[in-house]
């Protein structure tokens, strides 16, 4: 996740409405662009677009960083998207 989407976990993890508001997006017809919609709402300016390339710009760095040391290749990327929502939903039970 980048800063901004941390800062706005952070944020929901300590306010409850915050919370429902973003938990509600992943019922709309088109989830993510509702959440980056709700996220910009509320400070976080986040894209459909950033949220894609999280996860790929680190498995590439982590590729370039190997200096071609025969490192296979990924099977995918991590989503940023579930990633924020597992840690929502993670925290949320711990608080």
């Amino acid at each position: 996740m980048n800063e901004t989407l941390s800062r706005l976990l952070d944020a929901a993890l300590h306010d409850a409405s915050m919370r429902a508001l973003l938990m509600a997006t992943k019922q709309d017809a088109d989830p993510i662009a509702a959440f980056c919609r709700v996220a910009t709402e509320l400070g976080y300016p986040v894209t459909p677009g950033e949220l894609v390339s999280m996860g790929e710009e680190s498995i590439a760095a982590m590729l370039r960083s190997v200096n071609g040391g025969g490192v296979d290749a990924f099977d995918g990327w991590d989503d940023a998207y579930e990633m924020f929502f597992t840690a929502l939903g993670a925290g949320h039970r711990e608080a």
